[in-house]
């Protein structure tokens, strides 16, 4: 990480140089942002395990979903030293904006299916799951190709520190003395079909439930009663015919800031008589922002494939108003459905149930 920061906050890494991802990708567009590479990345695993064939991909009826918030941002200064020394239009100004994603994607692999980016700060792909699942159960497509990604860069790091938000430890999410949060990177893909159109293939999991709520309290808080969080986890539950008690694990959204850990445990404590057992995995990866929920709808996957929940690590003592402690050590347990919780700026929250098949 080039930064001055680099030395004095922690940050989650991916150990892949832009020239490695190229190369391992056969690219050779100078231009191609990091977040681009990376989805690619990403998207080159979910492919080969999902077994789709070119002519899928090139299908009407396959549409390709992405979120992020950085998009080609973290080119910012490429594009303003292109824009000083050259008097025709940057060869960066089109990898600028986070649409840039899907259009690198859908380029490369010629989707002719709906596209489109979604961008809502740290929910971006958990709405894009609910968006792309929404196409499929009306008919709108046949195969949903979705996720999120984002890479590190300066404008994000220096707008995150201006929000003094930034931990200058490893972060501790749903401890009473949490300092703040730890910033990621990273991307991850899923390959979203009716179930009644893939009885011949591997399903990993179902997802059964989602819902989408605003509590429109502040730009970059949520409420203190917990509205946003509670009424997503409600909707979700609505959507999938569960009751709280049938929700065996809660992939939680849990920052490490002060705000979102305990709002998030307010809206469990409103929504569950007992809570069920919970943790956040940004202790372990950092905070990867729009590409937060697709890569922690893949760890709830994982849950419900290996019937195992990861602990909540760097926990410390719990938040006194709520009492609640996350789950601290690696467990084999029975899971049929995990909860999936993402909050973003502006109060835009989402949750996704994923279930055993």
């Amino acid at each position: 990480m080039n930064s001055k920061y680099a030395s004095l906050l922690p940050f989650g890494v991916i150990n892949k140089s832009n020239e490695d991802l190229k190369n391992e990708l056969s690219i050779s567009d100078n231009t191609i942002t990091r977040t681009s590479l990376l989805a690619i990345y990403a998207l080159e695993e979910a492919l080969k395990s999902s077994n789709l064939s070119k002519n899928q991909l090139q299908t009407s009826n396959t549409a390709l979903i992405t979120a992020n918030t950085v998009g080609g941002m973290c080119l910012t200064d490429e594009l303003y030293q292109d824009s000083k020394n050259n008097e025709t239009k940057s060869a960066y100004l089109s990898s600028y904006d986070n649409a840039s994603v899907s259009i690198a994607i859908q380029k490369r692999y010629q989707i002719n299916g709906v596209v489109n980016t979604i961008n809502t700060a740290c929910s971006s792909s958990a709405n894009a799951i609910i968006y792309a699942s929404n196409l499929l159960k009306n008919k709108m497509a046949d195969i949903a190709i979705v996720g999120g990604v984002d890479s590190l860069s300066k404008f994000t790091i220096n707008g995150f520190n201006a929000l003094h938000i930034l931990s200058s430890e490893k972060c501790k999410p749903f401890s009473e003395y949490r300092s703040g949060l730890n910033l990621g990177e990273g991307a991850a893909f899923l390959i979203l079909e009716r179930q009644e159109d893939v009885s011949h293939k591997n399903i990993f999991a179902i997802i059964s439930g989602y819902g989408n709520a605003n509590d429109a309290y502040h730009p970059s808080s949520l409420s203190d009663q917990g509205n946003g969080p509670y009424l997503a986890m409600s909707k979700a539950l609505l959507s999938s015919s569960l009751k709280p008690n049938q929700i065996n694990f809660i992939n939680a959204h849990g920052t490490g800031t002060e705000n979102n850990d305990l709002v998030e445990s307010v809206a469990m404590l409103r929504l569950f008589e007992n809570p069920p057992s919970f943790a956040s995995t940004k202790a372990n990866i950092g905070h990867t922002l729009g590409a937060s929920g697709a890569i922690e709808a893949v760890y709830s996957i994982l849950n419900i494939c290996h019937q195992e929940i990861y602990p909540n690590i760097h926990f410390d003592k719990a938040i006194e108003s709520t009492q609640l402690t996350p789950i601290l050590i690696y467990e084999k347990k029975n899971i049929n459905n995990v909860m999936s919780n993402s909050f973003g700026f502006g109060g835009n929250c989402s949750s996704l149930i994923f279930s055993k098949v």
